[in-house]
């Protein structure tokens, strides 16, 4: 579920199985990272990992960052660097960069939720973010210098969430050649139906389970799950708390007695098992 950049550290989500057909689920969750920033520097990647364009003196003091900070907290307009994993016109933007073409991209609005300052060793400075995936952390140190006149390159970064997963249920790369699969999603696996609590959930009797293992859109409890908010907007669960699919509400043709508590179930991923207990 998303890259890492090749000097970066920290959380990488996998998806495996029936989860690969949720990946969109998790894909937006807010990402948290802890990071260095250089100021002083400008490289061609944003990053000390790249070729140095340009050195400045740095004359600044930690009052003068936090202040040029906050004007990067809420929704800001961020232009992705060339080196990236982003796609213009069918092409990832580091495949470009590394012919040595450069193209124009445009601004995109992200959300930084969070932004916490660790430490001040200046020309170096350390913070927390918390931002909205799509969101370069190496662009926000470059921008942040560009906005102190000075410049500034990512000296390091590690993703400690991308929810709903966080690094302390992480296994280290490692550690995945010295024990068995079992041993490996025992210790850091998160079952489907856990993770998949991010979304809204709708419990399911036992006649609309095998309703929605047939393929067809049983009529349920709505409870406080959104209407017509996507095929991925809604988890569909069976009466024994197990997960069946991803789907959407949708209201009710002609509504009866229970109005607005009552909605169709339009099933948009469907598990194989919940398949199987549709079948006679």
């Amino acid at each position: 579920l998303g890259t890492l950049d090749p000097g970066a550290s920290g959380l990488l989500v996998l998806v495996l199985g029936a989860a690969t057909r949720c990946a969109t689920v998790w894909q937006g969750g807010l990402k948290t990272y802890e990071a260095t920033v250089r100021f002083g520097v400008v490289t061609s990647t944003q990053d000390l990992q790249g070729e140095v364009l340009e050195q400045r003196e740095v004359a600044l003091d930690e009052a003068a960052v936090r202040a040029a900070a906050t004007g990067f907290v809420g929704a800001i307009a961020q232009v992705p660097p060339m080196v990236s994993a982003l796609r213009v016109g069918g092409q990832r933007l580091y495949r470009l960069a590394r012919r040595g073409e450069t193209v124009e991209r445009r601004p995109r609005t992200v959300h930084v939720h969070a932004w916490e300052w660790l430490g001040f060793d200046l020309p170096e400075a350390s913070f927390r973010v918390v931002v909205s995936g799509g969101t370069y952390v190496r662009t926000l140190a470059h921008d942040l210098g560009e906005r102190l006149g000075v410049g500034g390159a990512l000296k390091s970064l590690r993703r400690l969430r991308s929810e709903p997963f966080g690094i302390e249920r992480a296994v280290a790369m490692r550690d995945l050649d010295r024990g068995t699969p079992t041993e490996v999603l025992e210790r850091s696996g998160v079952p489907l139906a856990e993770a998949l609590r991010v979304l809204p959930a709708v419990a399911l009797d036992g006649p609309a389970t095998a309703e929605l293992g047939f393929g067809r859109r049983p009529e349920v409890a709505r409870g406080d799950a959104p209407l017509a908010a996507g095929p991925r907007s809604v988890a569909f669960y069976g009466p024994d708390g197990g997960i069946l699919a991803l789907g959407e509400l949708v209201p009710l043709e002609a509504p009866g007695a229970g109005g607005a508590d009552r909605a169709l179930a339009c099933p948009h991923v469907v598990f194989p098992w919940a398949v199987r207990q549709g079948r006679p």
